[in-house]
Parts: structure tokens; sequence; C-alpha cells
């Protein structure tokens, strides 16, 4: 029975590659990522609150919040951009302050 479920690994692994799974093309290094302190943060149901206003501002790709550090990991597609006003009106509209507002980077 195992050697059933390595073959089949394998065989998946050779018909799937890793790289199969990778970001998309469109992300390359024209994708702004965004690091935004958030004042309040502390429990997932603040967390999907944020994720919810600042993932339906126009060109944001994905949210990733980090509940223990107060920070918002906004990443933009390709070409777009976010500004300081932008991400803390929607900060606010969640019920939170906004600490600070860094790009940190391009994906």
């Amino acid at each position: 029975m195992i050697r059933i479920i390595r073959t089949t690994a394998f065989a998946l692994a050779l018909l799937f590659p890793l790289s199969a799974f990778a970001a998309p093309s469109w992300a390359g290094s024209e994708a702004q990522v965004y690091d935004v302190g958030v004042d309040g943060l502390g429990c997932p149901f603040c967390a999907y609150g944020i994720e919810k206003e600042l993932g339906s501002l126009k060109g944001v790709h994905k949210v990733a919040v980090d509940i223990k550090r107060g920070v918002v990991i906004v990443t933009m597609t390709s070409g777009a951009t976010l500004d300081r006003a932008t991400a803390k009106k929607a900060v606010e509209n969640a019920g939170f302050d906004l600490r600070s507002f860094k790009r940190v980077s391009e994906e």
C-alpha cells in the first residue's frame, strides 16, 4: 500500500511541478507591496474587517494580516499603487487607526 502511495505521489510530482503553483506572471516586478500599521487589531474578527475594507480597494490583489504585529501587508496588482490617504480611509472605515504606512518592496 505504501508503495502505491509513493508511486502516485511521484507521478503527481512529475505531472504538476511546484512551479505550476507559483505566483502568477502578472505579479512580476511591478506589483507594489505595502506595510500598513494598524492600531487596535486584536482578533481574527478584526483581521477579517480590515481585510474586507482594504481588499475592496481598486487594484488590491492580496491582503495579509499579522495580528501580533498589528500590520497588514497589501499587495497590489501589476501597475497599481496605494497611497496613504486611501489606506487611512479604508482602515478608519474598518474601525481602526492608521499607525504607519510604507511601501516595502516590489513583488
